[in-house]
């Protein structure tokens, strides 16, 4: 905006940089934009983690998207991950392709996505969209929402039939039953339930199928072995090999070493821990824990544990029973899930057990146990409610124990939530027993991970003894220490690829090969289960950081002045009650913004000038960089249509300069409220 050559400016000798009335230095045009670009960019790297395949595709000017299609039906076997090859195997998704059939190992959602709005990430589908007609089936390995919610989304759009252990294909029905959003027209979920304990072969088109049985923190939890014209691809899936599991279903091991002397061609391995020496401790060991603390503890107890541990909670059932308790559950996932596992024989309640949750109050402290969910910190969960006495029945109080069944998820930042939420527990005087202070809280172990440790994931290695190694649900480290695992244990590193999303393994019987990559990315969505776009989470982390500013004008088209003092709007930029003085040069500024520029440029072409003004005005007078949005809304001077088929056009009626001036006030104040009564915050 140029410089009004009217007002005289001070000297100054030297020129030396002069404080402006807030006491900061004059800032030029160009770092004003400039820090306005610095803050898009912040904006914009963060919510590029989450891109989909065809905003990657925009960004990558370079390199333009490859064809989605590229991929010919040569007898060679794909696999690519469309989500869970980074983060933490956030999103797992997996694809496997051959000539005219594929199916896809896994679909599910990232649960760590940390954007304002956002409940979780689902893998973008652009891929599938070209290889619909060739999808057969959707094979999952067990029931944690990683690994099975995204199909809600997903499987509406490329129908194929559910494969997988019966106590998985129950979690499956029980998050469409429970979705927020109306399937298609026409959808039907269809499912094929598999017996993990008897080496039952599927066949799904030119491929076979089997599930093998093996421990997680879920029951039902399986390995996928896929046998192929090419070779065998077996997925791991969550694992661990625990010697004695809760509900006695151990891994089944002499299988895996039988399919392994048969001949693998590649491993597909979970790599979430394998960082963490040794072995993992058995789900067993934990069992007297609870009992000694239900037995010592002088309240009411609170057992806070995840939703989907069933196991756990069986255990926790008979620990009750032994201690002569009622049990009563809270947390809308958790009782979803234990309906289901007591309609599929999954979890054994005796009779009597379970007590609802209205009726706590009316019990005895000593009486009962509440198991819930929110050992995460998460925001809304039973436990968080209870605590800050939002439950509708059940507030904490001195004297409670609270027992958190678990550890912060990694990868997922819970820590900090987790540890706010123990300090208001505290200040309750509520007794709280964890697994990371167990030592100093003077209780036994109350937690296992449902992962394995690295000399578990060696034995895996040995015992199906793979041609070649692909690390898979991890982050790039994670992965790159289960590559130097499976070196140790024999594989070559030749043989070995850490791969990210998008990437195409290639394998023939006797070679596996990076091929080029495939369209893939992240889609957001909301607490509804409706998609977000990338470019409205951008806008929201710019005004989460930086504000907003509305610019409203009314200008006269006819003279190029305005026609009242301008109208301005903060939202989350600054108070501006407390601003008087940068309110009022801020509207000066304005006045004379518009004086200057407005006759001499077309309309789109002084809105752009003024949002830079304003712009630069604001990083000169505060440093900060809001969004600007200028409203200029233009007055007077309409010419009016001229009459049609050589008819006279009607004379309005006359008004003297006085009336006419009362009519455009009248006509300006009905805009000028409209436009002040809307909410920036949602424009």
């Amino acid at each position: 905006m140029e410089k009004n050559s009217k007002t005289p400016r001070p000297k100054n000798p030297g020129n030396k940089p002069q404080a402006n009335g807030n006491g900061r230095r004059p800032s030029s045009r160009g770092a004003a934009i400039r820090a306005q670009k610095r803050a898009n960019e912040d904006a914009h790297r963060i919510a590029s983690q989450y891109l989909t395949a065809e905003n990657k595709a925009g960004n990558n000017k370079a390199s333009p998207r490859p064809r989605a299609n590229f991929i010919d039906d040569s007898p060679k076997l794909k696999f690519v991950g469309l989500g869970g090859m980074n983060g933490g195997g956030s999103k797992n998704t997996l694809l496997v392709e051959y000539k005219n059939d594929a199916v896809i190992m896994d679909c599910g959602s990232d649960l760590g996505v940390d954007l304002p709005g956002i409940n979780y990430g689902i893998a973008d589908t652009a891929y599938l969209e070209t290889i619909k007609h060739k999808l057969k089936a959707y094979i999952i390995t067990h029931g944690h929402l990683d690994h099975i919610g995204g199909l809600p989304h997903i499987l509406p759009k490329y129908p194929a039939p559910v494969y997988g252990s019966r106590f998985t294909i129950g979690r499956v029905e029980e998050i469409f039953e429970n979705f927020g959003l109306p399937m298609p027209e026409g959808f039907e979920l269809k499912t094929v339930v598999m017996n993990e304990n008897n080496n039952e072969r599927l066949k799904i088109g030119e491929f076979f199928v089997e599930l093998v049985r093996i421990t997680h923190s879920i029951p039902g939890s399986t390995c996928i072995v896929l046998d192929t014209p090419v070779g065998r691809l077996i997925n791991t899936g969550d694992f661990r090999l625990d010697p004695n599991p809760l509900d006695h279903e151990k891994t089944d091991v002499e299988r895996l070493k039988q399919l392994g002397n048969e001949g693998v061609l590649a491993l597909l391995s979970e790599s979430t821990t394998s960082d963490r020496p040794g072995r993992t401790p058995s789900e067993s060991t934990i069992e007297q824990s609870f009992k000694d603390i239900m037995e010592q503890a002088p309240g009411r107890i609170f057992i806070s544990l995840f939703s989907t541990n069933m196991n756990r909670v069986q255990m926790l059932i008979n620990a009750a029973v032994h201690h002569n308790k009622k049990v009563t559950m809270d947390g809308r996932s958790m009782i979803s899930t234990l309906e289901m596992a007591i309609r599929n024989g999954f979890v054994k309640v005796p009779k009597g057990t379970f007590v609802p949750i209205a009726s706590v109050p009316n019990l005895k402290d000593g009486e009962v146990v509440v198991v819930c969910t929110g050992s995460q910190g998460e925001p809304n969960s039973a436990l968080q409610r209870m605590a800050t006495g939002d439950h509708k029945h059940i507030k904490l109080k001195e004297q409670d124990t609270v027992v958190l069944s678990s550890t912060p998820i990694p990868y997922s930042g819970n820590d900090a939530s987790v540890r706010t939420m123990v300090d208001d527990m505290y200040k309750k005087n509520v007794h709280i027993f964890r697994h990371e202070s167990r030592d100093v809280d003077g209780c036994g172990p109350l937690h296992v991970s449902g992962h394995a440790s690295r000399e578990e994931y060696g034995d895996m290695i040995d015992m199906i003894n793979p041609k070649f190694f692909v690390p898979i649900y991890g982050d790039y480290t994670a992965k790159k220490y289960h590559i130097e695992l499976a070196i140790e244990h024999g594989i070559p590193r030749k043989n070995c690829l850490n791969v990210d999303n998008g990437d195409v393994i290639a394998f023939s019987k006797d070679t596996m090969e990076l091929a080029e990559k495939v369209p893939h990315g992240t889609v957001l969505v909301d607490q509804t289960g409706a998609i977000v776009s990338s470019v409205v989470v951008k806008d929201r982390l710019m005004l989460s950081s930086e504000g907003l500013v509305a610019v409203i004008l009314t200008v006269d088209k006819k003279t190029g002045q305005l026609m009242t003092s301008p109208d301005i709007i903060s939202r989350g930029f600054i108070y501006m009650k407390n601003e008087e003085e940068l309110m009022n040069a801020f509207r000066i500024e304005l006045k004379r913004a518009v004086a200057q520029r407005f006759k001499r440029v077309d309309l789109d072409r002084f809105k752009i000038e003024l949002k830079e003004h304003v712009t630069h005005f604001l990083y000169d007078q505060t440093g900060r960089s809001p969004i600007v949005i200028p409203v200029v809304n233009v007055i007077g001077g309409q010419r009016r249509p001229a009459p049609k088929n050589g008819q006279q056009s009607k004379q309005p009626d006359q008004k003297n300069p006085q009336q006419e001036a009362e009519a455009l006030q009248k006509r300006f104040a009905e805009m000028r409220s409209k436009l002040l009564n809307q909410d920036a915050r949602i424009d």
